[in-house]
Parts: structure tokens; sequence; C-alpha cells
């Protein structure tokens, strides 16, 4: 493990994804936005109710022109036949028509507010859940438990715009077809309520055998991916180590435990809808049997057999509808509450009252820190200053610290007690945005932008300005070296910055840092993947910031970073053991050669 680094390992992620399922959630610290996105799913459905009011009443509409088959069969028989009269059938096959034609456009009007209402609640959820997902990493998840809410508004999405709630919205209108069996005849009334509160104890029963099932879905999938997104990580240590046989069978025993969960819930859904189809099917030819005992007796018209036979088929497909939707209408309530619970500690403030520049200095008060997601104290009660204009290594021995401290200095990781101030506002007192304006940061584990070279030492700015992009390359040293490249500056990087050297990488981001000229650069071992030529460009870059009067933070681990800065600090098992001036600290304290102080 590298200096101050934090690894959960991936069966961590069950143990948060249990917290989302249930009341507690992680802690977020409060993200700023400008913007005017929702901050909850309850929030993303404002404006909704106007649409749901106008689609329960075309619902309804159409409920009572589903009535049209019931009618006109019972027309045809009891006075068509009777009459034999051509005109009245053609007159009710013409009124036959424009109802169910009436009836397909509502139909269709309503399945496209479905798809539009799917449609903006995603457009609303995108900025809320994008901060969610860059929040998530820094309390301790993996990449892929991170994209845990992407995936719940793709739920929620995909049972809205496939006729969910159409099912839901019909149910109402159930007694609606019931009283129109009672008014045929009091029996087949009877006999129809008896099928409809079969039906609705079979969704019950539903919900009932499948609650448990779906929450070991979701944690069998949130251990399937986690174990995906390590090996995804590592998939060079596997090749180089023949390790790809273990890796499949141990992501082919988590594939095993999810599909036995999916397929057991598939299997029981299948079955009770199944059932449900035979009971409807019976009933409707129960109830044709039964209305023919009826008309033998004289107590009904042939018509009212083919009538009360449709309308009880037409009753009872709501809540066969709710049974097929089921699994949908799961993983969205899931996906909902799950949803609803992470955002809600994650709220969008109004942007906080600008702050000047900070362009005098750098402090730390007590900060004491924790691991994310967990109670593992890394630092405790690091204090000290940085003026404008000067530069402080940070060194120690492995596992120290040091990068936490790092983090923590850029407001990264929140402090657990303490504050970081720069010229006397704690950080917190920024933005995200705003404060991202005044640092640059190169982390340990170098990670680049999709894009091209400008677009990554810009900061993927909308409007590319030129000669700040090559100013702060030629601060990190690599114009020529970007002028040298196929397309330049307009070299795409490839994917995770695939298309470059591991220095050439870690020697771009360098320029990212530095894009703008920040007050205050963090750079976590910014020579790990150096030369000789780089590493001169790396103390000219600090050298350049002190010159401007920034303030550079520099994590060493080899001498060469040290050249250029005139402070340093030691950490050792997370407590702050020296300070000073470069000489008298490596002298004085260390009291040993620089080259193995520093390592």
């Amino acid at each position: 493990m590298k200096t101050g680094d934090y690894v959960r390992p991936w069966n961590n992620d069950l143990r948060i994804i249990c917290l989302l399922e249930t009341e507690h959630a992680l802690p977020y610290s409060p993200i700023v936005n400008s913007a005017t996105s929702p901050a909850t799913p309850g929030a993303a459905f404002a404006g909704f109710r106007g649409a749901i009011l106008g689609v329960s009443v075309i619902s309804g509409i159409i409920n009572v022109l589903a009535l049209t088959g019931s009618l006109y069969m019972l027309q045809v028989y009891d006075r068509v036949l009777s009459s034999h009269s051509v005109p009245t059938l053609i007159a009710l096959s013409f009124l036959m028509i424009v109802l169910y034609a009436f009836h397909g456009t509502l139909d269709m009007l309503r399945s496209q507010a479905s798809s539009h209402a799917a449609a903006l609640f995603d457009r609303r959820m995108a900025r809320p859940v994008h901060f969610a997902v860059l929040n998530l990493p820094l309390q301790g998840a993996s990449r892929s438990l991170a994209q845990q809410p992407m995936r719940d508004v793709d739920a929620i999405r995909h049972f809205l715009a496939n006729g969910g709630p159409v099912a839901f919205l019909d149910l109402p209108w159930m007694p609606v077809y019931l009283a129109f069996v009672f008014v045929l005849h009091p029996l087949l009334g009877l006999v129809c309520l008896a099928g409809m509160l079969m039906l609705v104890m079979l969704t019950l029963l539903t919900e009932w055998l499948t609650q448990k099932d779906a929450l070991a879905a979701t944690r069998a999938d949130a251990a399937r991916r986690g174990i995906a997104d390590t090996q995804a990580r590592s998939a060079e240590v596997l090749k180089a180590m023949g390790l790809e046989d273990r890796a499949a069978q141990r992501f082919d025993a988590a594939n095993r435990s999810y599909l036995a969960v999916q397929t057991r819930s598939s299997q029981l859904i299948a079955r009770l809808t199944s059932v449900s189809r035979f009971m409807r099917l019976t009933l409707q030819s129960g109830m044709l049997g039964l209305g023919a005992y009826l008309t033998v007796r004289g107590e009904i018209t042939s018509g009212a057999i083919i009538a009360a036979s449709i309308t009880t088929s037409r009753a009872l497909a709501p809540i066969e509808q709710v049974i097929a939707h089921w699994r949908p209408f799961l993983a969205a309530r899931q996906s909902l509450r799950r949803l609803s619970e992470t955002l809600r500690n994650l709220p969008l403030l109004d942007p906080p009252f600008a702050l000047p520049a900070p362009t005098q200095r750098l402090s730390l008060e007590n900060a004491t820190l924790c691991a994310p997601g967990t109670q593992c104290l890394v630092l405790s009660n690091i204090s000290f200053e940085l003026r404008a204009g000067q530069a402080l290594a940070i060194i120690g021995p492995s596992a120290a610290g040091k990068s936490s401290l790092a983090r923590a200095i850029c407001g990264v990781w929140p402090l657990k007690q303490g504050c970081i101030r720069l010229d006397g506002a704690e950080i917190n007192h920024w933005s995200s945005k705003q404060l991202g304006q005044h640092i640059g940061y190169l982390p340990q584990d170098v990670t680049l932008f999709d894009g091209t070279i400008a677009d990554n030492i810009g900061r993927m700015e909308d409007e590319k300005d030129s000669m700040a992009i090559i100013a702060a390359a030629k601060a990190a040293g690599i114009h020529d070296m970007i002028l040298r490249l196929p397309n330049g500056y307009e070299t795409d990087v490839g994917p995770d910055g695939s298309a470059l050297s591991a220095g050439q990488r870690q020697r771009l981001a360098l320029a990212r840092a530095l894009f703008r000229d920040p007050f205050l650069v963090v750079l976590d071992e910014p020579n790990s993947n150096l030369d000789s030529d780089g590493e001169e460009s790396l103390t000219t870059a600090i050298q350049g910031i002190r010159d401007r009067h920034g303030i550079a933070v520099v994590v060493a681990h080899r001498s060469s970073a040290l050249n250029a800065v005139d402070l340093v600090a030691v950490i050792n098992a997370g407590q702050l053991t020296a300070f000073g001036p470069k000489e008298d600290v490596l002298r004085k304290v260390l009291r040993q050669p620089l080259r193995t102080a520093v390592g």
C-alpha cells in the first residue's frame, strides 16, 4: 500500500449497499450547485401532479370506452339478430369503430405521456445523480457502487416508460366493470367479484414472496459488479501473473449467486402470472357457462352472456398486468427509496457568498482525518502555516498519512475535526467550483479525462484558452514534447491516457494542476514516473509557483522533489513530528542522509 492510501476490499460495498437499502445512507458533504436541479426524486416529480391528473382522466375515459365491445355484442345479439335489421347493424358497427378509434388515440396519448414523463424525470435527475456518482468514491465506495444511482434512475425510467404506471391507473376502474356485470345479473356480478378478490390476494402474495428475493438480488449484483470492477482495474496484473482463470472463477461464483436469486425470483413471478392467467381464463369461460345457464332459465338474454364474459375479462386484466409488471415495479420502488436516501444527504445548495481569491497563506489547525466510510484515524491534530511564496515537502515512511493529508488540503476528504483555511477562510466556505479555481492538484494515481491534451490541460473548459493552455504546458516543461506528438495539443489521450506513457501522463497532469496559475498547488509524488529531464522540469515548476507568490505542497518519496522547497514536514503514524526549514529538519530531526530520509 502506498503512502496514505486507504483501500477498501470490494465486499465492503455490500455493507454500503445494505445501508442504502435501509434508513441509513452514506454521509455526504454538501455539494454546491448553482443550477436548479432537484436534490431528491420527489423534487424531480414536482410539476407531475397536473400531468398525473390528466393521465388519470384519460385512463378513466379509456376504461369507459373499453365497455364498447361488451355493449356492441349486447346490442348485436339482442337487437340486430332479433330484428334482422341491417341498417341497425351498420350504425352500431360504425359507432363501435369510432369509439375504438377514440380509445386507441387516447391510449397512444397516454403511452406517450408515460414516455415523456420518464425522459423528463431522467433529465431532472441527471445533475444531482452525477454529483452523487462523483461523491460516493470519496466516501469509500468502489467505482462500481458509485454507479448505483445511475442504475437506479434507469430502473425508474424503465418502469415509467414501459407502461408500469398505466396498469396501476387502471385498477381503480375495476368497480365500473364489476357494476356493469352486476347490472346484467347479480349472480354474474358475485362470481366476477370472487374472481377479482382471488387475483387481488394473488397480487399481495406476489409482493410478500418476491420482496426478500429483490433485496437479495440487489446485494448479489453489487457483489459481482464489485469483483468485475476490481478485476478490470487489475487487468495488467492478472494477465502478467497468469491469474485470469482464478479471476474468472471468482467472478463466476458471484455471478452464479446473482443468477440463482434472479432465476428464483423470475420463476416465482412467472408461476404467479401463469396462475393469474389460468384463473382469468377459467373465470371468463365459467362466466359463459353460468350465463348460458341463466339464459336457459330465461333470466338474461343471449347477448348478456357475451357481454358478461368480455367485461369480466376486461375487469381482471389490470390485476394481471400489475402482476406482469411486478418485477419492474419492485425494482423501481427499491431504486426510488435508495435514490431518495442517497440524495437526501447530498443537498444542492445555492452558491455561497463569493470570497476573494486567496493570496496570502494556507493554515491547518488541529486537522484530524478519518478514512472515508470508516472511523479509522489516519491524521491527528496536524497544525502548520504556509505563506505565499513558500513550498513545503511532506515526507515520512509509507502509510504514514502523507497522501491523506494532501487530499484533505485540497478538500477531497473532509476533516473529522479541526479546519483548513485559505487566507483565514475555511475551505468548505467555498463551493467546489470556486475553490477549484484556486487549487491545482496532481494525485498519486494520475487519471486523465477523456479527450485531447488541450482538454486535459484546460480542465475541460468549454471555450479553450489556447494561451493559458500553452502557458501551463510551458510551466510544466512539456510544450516541446506535445508539439512532437502527431496532432500536437489535439492529440487524443485515449482511455485513461493509454495513448501516453506513464511519465507523459504525469507531466500532463502537472500542467493541468498549473493551469491558470492557481494559488495553491498540491503535488502527490509528482516525480514517481519522471526521468532526469522530467525531474528538472518539476523543480522549475515548483520554483515558478514560489516566484509568482503561490504555495506549493509536495508529497515526496524521492529527494529530487525537494530541490525547490524551503520547508519540510515529517508525518509519521498520522502525526506531525517535525516542521521547519528544509536544512534544519533534514539535519536535526531525521539525522540521516537526505535520500534515505525521504524514502
